[in-house]
């Protein structure tokens, strides 16, 4: 029997088994290990990446020379709550953006800077710098106003089948939330602590690429990068995870 076809039993048994309870984190169905790795920052790898977006902060670039900090002066200040709010409705381009599309946008526009490869490790580590600045703080991604066509776009795709094994990230982060599949905890899905070290990866990673490894694991195409449907995805995660703390630069199994 191929891999697809012992997983759809299990899923089925699952779906009758019902659903997740209180908003949680994945960080509470972490090991005891995994979780002390994430507390102590001497221990938790992300901080590698907290230490070179730490230095690209002040690094200039462009024909300018300038540098994060040319505008935005002292991250632990001017940075304090800003990851907790996004992905968030830009007026000027008329739809949401991450924190990953933000310093993008910053660095070609602002700084006239060559733009940073999606999961590329400077971007990873500017986002985990400045992730780091509203740690602990509650997520409060705005779904209202302007932002709501979007969310609404988001929750469509949340809820939506997709894939050979026809299975939406609503059945499994809402409908199988805290059951076990194949000896792991299925999470609620709330993006926490991103960009986070997964100790899968051995590496630093974005929500698009653990939501890639989603849509791969039910045998669906992958979103592009800058997909529409992505960004409003995530739009829709993060204010689904609205009062959670956030946890970057998290560390999960």
């Amino acid at each position: 029997m191929t891999q697809t076809g012992r997983l759809l039993p299990l899923v089925a048994l699952l779906l009758l088994l019902g659903g997740a309870g209180e908003k949680r984190s994945s960080y509470d169905d972490a090991s005891p290990q995994t979780r002390a790795m994430q507390d102590d920052d001497a221990a938790n790898p992300g901080f590698l990446w907290v230490q070179q977006g730490q230095a690209l902060w002040s690094q200039q670039a462009g024909p300018e020379n300038r540098s994060c900090a040319t505008c935005h002066g002292e991250a632990p200040s001017t940075m304090a709550g800003v990851a907790a709010r996004y992905p968030a409705h830009d007026p000027a381009l008329g739809r949401p953006l991450t924190l990953d599309g933000r310093i993008r946008q910053c660095r070609v526009d602002r700084q006239g800077a060559p733009d940073l490869a999606p999961d590329s490790d400077a971007l990873l580590a500017l986002s985990a710098w400045v992730g780091l600045q509203s740690r602990g703080r509650p997520i409060a991604v705005d779904g209202d106003g302007p932002a709501r066509p979007f969310l609404d776009a988001g929750r469509r795709v949340f809820e939506t089948r997709m894939g050979q094994l026809n299975l939406s990230c609503s059945q499994c982060h809402d409908g199988l939330a805290g059951q076990r599949l194949a000896g792991s905890v299925i999470p609620q899905g709330h993006p926490t602590g991103y960009p986070q070290y997964r100790l899968e990866w051995q590496a630093m990673g974005s929500l698009h690429r653990r939501i890639r490894n989603c849509t791969t694991g039910v045998r669906a195409a992958p979103f592009a990068p800058d997909d529409p449907d992505l960004v409003n995805l995530m739009l829709f995660l993060g204010w689904r995870a609205n009062g959670l703390p956030l946890e970057v630069p998290a560390v999960r199994p």
